[in-house]
């Protein structure tokens, strides 16, 4: 809570801060708090007519619906026809071949981190990168 939060909600600290204070000053600082007071109240007020307007016209709609023997189900589903649950995609296939320190026959797709065999095996020439394609 910053100091001027704390100063303005706590009685003790904001009559020692107002003490240096013309009683105008004060007056003038109440008008302008009091004012800023109204504007959220309105903004507020504002607010909740929008959302009362909302809901009044939603429900008009779902009456509309109703009327017209149409379930809201039916309606989501002409408007996002793509929505169905897709299958997972499916793996990428090996590209690469290699063998591993072990010697173990390994693949590799292309895609992220090398394996450390393919990266030793380009850093010192022994082959290229095409090298490594399953044919």
């Amino acid at each position: 809570m910053s100091d001027f939060l704390k100063t303005l909600l706590n009685i003790r600290s904001l009559r020692a801060a107002t003490r240096e204070l013309t009683l105008d000053q004060m007056e003038e600082g109440l008008a302008k708090l009091a004012s800023v007071i109204e504007e959220q109240r309105e903004s507020k007020a504002a607010e909740q007519a929008a959302a009362q307007e909302r809901e009044r016209k939603l429900k008009e709609y779902m009456d509309l619906l109703a009327a017209d023997g149409i379930d809201i189900s039916e309606l989501v589903e002409l408007t996002e026809p793509g929505k169905k649950a897709s299958a997972p995609r499916s793996k990428r296939p090996a590209k690469y071949e290699y063998q591993d320190e072990n010697g173990e026959h390994k693949t590799w797709t292309g895609q992220g981190r090398k394996p450390s065999a393919i990266q030793q095996a380009l850093e010192s020439g022994e082959k290229t990168l095409e090298d490594f394609l399953i044919k």
